[in-house]
């Protein structure tokens, strides 16, 4: 027998939990959004491979996040731009072939 809506049939609330990582608050400001735009037609420009320009681009803006208190402060080794001279060996390679290794 089904409870789906029948009577006395008990709707099951549960709540939810916020992701570890990627929940911050929004830049309603746009404090950071030039750096954001220029991030964005870097990715355009290279039709989407990683390539060093682009990464520097992305550290610069998650730094100016931070700064600014619209994410937790981290490391930037915790946020993927740990070894940068072993990614830019790797992702010279992979531009290459056309890979996008972050």
């Amino acid at each position: 027998m089904s409870t789906f809506g029948g009577p006395g049939g008990r709707q099951i609330n549960s709540k939810p939990t916020p992701p570890e990582r990627g929940s911050f608050p929004l830049d309603h400001d746009g404090e950071c959004k030039d750096v954001m735009m220029n991030y964005l037609s870097c990715i355009k420009k290279v039709k989407g491979t990683n390539v060093a320009e682009c990464r520097n681009i992305a550290k610069s803006y998650l730094s100016c996040r931070m700064d600014r208190n619209l994410m937790a402060k981290d490391e930037f080794k915790n946020l993927g731009f740990g070894d940068d001279k072993k990614k830019d060996d790797d992702g010279a390679d992979a531009a290459k072939k056309g890979e996008l290794r972050w």
